[in-house]
C-alpha cells in the first residue's frame, strides 16, 4: 500500500503493458483510454501489487478517486485501503447514500 495516494503518478493515457508478477494471464495490455480496461488494470494492480512501486508505477492518485466508488475490490482489500485512506472512504460512503 502507498504511504500517500499523491506518490500514486502512473499513466493516465495510452497502452500499459504489466509485468508477469502483477498478470500471467497472457492479456497484460491495458489501452487506459477504454473505460473498462483501465478499471480492469487498477483492480489488477491493487490485487497484485508485491511493493509500493509497483503501485506508484501504474496507479495514478486522481485516476483512483475517480474509479474507487465503482470498482471492485475484495472487500478485505476495499477496508484496507479506505482504513488507510479517509479519502477513499468518504468517495465510498457518498457513492452509497
Amino acid at each position: 500500500m502507498p504511504e500517500d495516494l499523491h506518490l500514486l503518478t502512473g499513466p493516465t493515457s495510452g497502452v500499459v503493458h504489466l509485468p508477469k508478477h502483477l498478470d500471467w494471464s497472457g492479456h497484460a495490455d491495458y489501452d487506459l483510454d477504454r473505460p473498462g480496461r483501465i478499471v480492469d488494470l487498477y483492480r489488477t494492480v491493487i490485487n497484485e501489487a508485491a511493493t509500493p512501486d509497483d503501485l506508484h508505477t501504474y496507479l495514478d492518485g486522481s485516476v483512483l478517486r475517480r474509479l474507487w466508488s465503482y470498482m471492485w475490490l475484495p472487500p478485505q482489500t476495499r477496508r484496507a485501503w479506505e482504513n488507510r485512506f479517509a479519502e477513499l472512504a468518504q468517495l465510498s460512503r457518498l457513492a452509497s447514500a
